[in-house]
């Protein structure tokens, strides 16, 4: 009889109260046992973290449920079929699987994407190729539809959907500005994603610099971060800007005190009077824009013309802290843990 795996997860401790710490993680063996008819045996490669994980460790309610105390902490994994029990699945596929934080799993293999590894490295399916990738897509195809000579705003801009919001707008000859922290990622920002300019969120006179950076007005902003820099993006924005919003980590810990001037009279008599178009989506809200999506961005990358960055760290212990780096913006591009060769 082969051996029984000795499996790894990292469950929900506890509900973080503001900023995640490492007592709201903890890790646990398992074994993860047999497939039974319909299901799969996995083994995680890469772990995908993303800024969405901390609300589901918010028992607030929300379009998802919630992780509870003592469950797997959810994520998007690239994993390598071990053992099948489907006919759809044989073993040594490779397949996109909602397992969580977890070095192995038994899923059902309905719902398990398939890969292919020679169409692009593994790992961008979870990145440039994956969610985020698709998120940058989809809510600036739907929502912000960049016309030639607009000026299109994205923050959290060396990440991995803010910097291909900024490709795809120069693609459709529009201007794009992005905000970043630190000087590194705004060389980055600028030299490399060859965004027209960039700031600095760390400047105290960031909401100037920006303004100074839109002397047109601002007629796309995608939404992500939310907090200052929305309160500086505001008064920018024209008559009929559009306004994509997919994330607010800045207020995803929930301590933010200052609102600044916008309380929600102010907030709805802007979006009146400049006829605004504020939409907030999720990535699967808009799957008819999957195929489209996976044919011009893997186009880009196959010959170059859509650059991507990744921060990859190594082991499943690694997550916890790369998780809590990343709200705080230590990461530089997107992040992902390697959990097996």
């Amino acid at each position: 009889m082969p051996t029984p795996i000795q499996a790894r997860r990292i469950v929900l401790a506890a509900r973080p109260q503001g900023e995640p710490k490492d007592s709201d993680f903890r890790s646990e063996s398992f074994a993860p046992g047999e497939p039974a008819p319909g299901q799969v045996l996995l083994e995680c490669l890469y772990l995908s973290l993303d800024p969405y994980m901390r609300g589901r460790m918010s028992d607030a309610k929300s379009y998802a449920p919630s992780v509870a105390p003592g469950q797997t902490i959810v994520g998007e994994v690239v994993a390598r079929v071990l053992a099948s029990a489907s006919p759809a699945h044989a073993v040594g596929d490779l397949v996109l699987a909602h397992a969580g934080w977890t070095t192995h799993a038994v899923m059902d293999a309905k719902g398990l994407v398939k890969i292919d590894p020679a169409t692009a490295p593994i790992e961008t399916r979870l990145g440039v190729l994956g969610m985020p990738g698709f998120t940058a897509f989809a809510g600036l195809r739907e929502i912000g539809r960049p016309r030639a000579g607009e000026t299109v705003v994205v923050a959290a801009a060396s990440g991995p959907v803010g910097s291909l919001v900024g490709q795809l707008a120069k693609r459709d000859g529009a201007r794009a500005v992005g905000i970043a922290g630190g000087a590194d990622k705004c060389a980055y920002v600028k030299n490399e994603l060859g965004f027209d300019a960039v700031i600095d969120h760390r400047r105290e006179d960031m909401a100037q610099a920006l303004a100074a950076a839109c002397p047109d007005g601002i007629d796309v902003y995608f939404e992500n971060v939310g907090g200052a820099v929305w309160d500086a993006v505001f008064p920018l924005l024209n008559p009929f800007a559009r306004i994509p919003v997919c994330g607010l980590i800045a207020d995803y810990n929930g301590t933010r005190k200052d609102t600044g001037d916008l309380t929600v009279p102010g907030l709805m008599r802007g979006v009146l009077t400049k006829r605004l178009t504020l939409r907030g989506f999720i990535n699967y809200d808009l799957e008819s824009y999957r195929e489209d999506f996976l044919r011009e961005v893997g186009a880009g990358l196959r010959d170059g013309s859509i650059y991507h960055r990744e921060d990859i760290s190594e082991g499943l212990d690694s997550a916890p802290q790369a998780f809590m780096g990343m709200l705080k913006g230590r990461n530089f591009g997107k992040v992902l843990v390697r959990l097996a060769g």
